[in-house]
């Protein structure tokens, strides 16, 4: 039997240098700020995907703009080795609200937002190089 990693992705929606962040309902992080994300389903493209958790999680409907990264340390995730592929947004509105996983979201100020949840910091620091 072959072990795989997982495959999730996260979204990066920046927009007048704030930052869109849910605090996670679940756990692993429960109560932590996160970027929206999750796991692809079978048979759903990575880019179908992120909207789609983008949606679940804050009500935002959004544009993938493009790759951020792939993120694939072995123990980024304490669930086991799940792999991330990271997009930059570009939402269609700037009203959110909390669904899904999410016990709340909100755009927090980019130099506030710290203490994030798995590795999304570096994510964030990833995707700000990349729109520079």
């Amino acid at each position: 039997m072959y072990r795989n990693p997982a495959l999730a992705v996260d979204a990066v929606v920046i927009k007048n240098g704030r930052i869109l962040l849910v605090r996670r309902k679940n756990e692993p992080y429960k109560g932590k700020l996160a970027l929206p994300g999750g796991f692809v389903e079978y048979g759903e493209r990575t880019e179908d995907a992120v909207l789609r958790e983008l949606r679940e999680e804050t009500v935002m409907e959004g544009k993938v703009k493009k790759l951020v990264g792939v993120f694939s340390d072995p123990g980024r995730d304490p669930r086991g080795h799940v792999v991330s592929i990271a997009y930059l947004i570009e939402p269609k509105s700037e009203e959110v609200r909390a669904g899904d996983d999410a016990a709340e979201c909100e755009w927090v100020r980019i130099e506030n937002a710290r203490d994030l949840a798995f590795d999304h910091a570096d994510i964030i620091k990833k995707a700000l190089e990349a729109m520079e």
